[in-house]
């Protein structure tokens, strides 16, 4: 199954519609994540990886085409993106791994 079957394409028509319905509280996120990408202590490349990998932890589709996309904009390589995948990949094995200690207890 495509991810097209389970989500729907994001379009400009959505985004005016998510507007519309909340246009305050869209107008601060919207700031809001302006604000978090732009160039401080951290370069907006760094910034992409970051969010690249994060996407992955949180599983979300939109975010992780829309910040692949733009950390190559921004001038990541495409290796980079990917060592930034395992290292997400690798923080969530280790919460399961490390959550283990609840069933471990539970199970005294």
């Amino acid at each position: 199954m495509k991810s097209e079957d389970l989500y729907p394409k994001a379009t400009k028509e959505l985004a005016d519609k998510r507007s519309a319905l909340a246009p305050e509280i869209m107008e601060a996120w919207a700031t809001f994540s302006k604000t978090v990408f732009k160039e401080g202590a951290l370069p907006e490349k760094t910034k992409q990886l970051i969010a690249v990998a994060v996407a992955h932890v949180t599983q979300c589709p939109y975010c992780i085409r829309s910040h692949t996309k733009t950390a190559l904009r921004k001038g990541a390589s495409r290796e980079e993106i990917m060592e930034a995948i395992w290292v997400a990949a690798e923080m969530r094995s280790g919460a399961a791994t490390a959550h283990s200690a609840i069933a471990l207890d539970e199970m005294e």
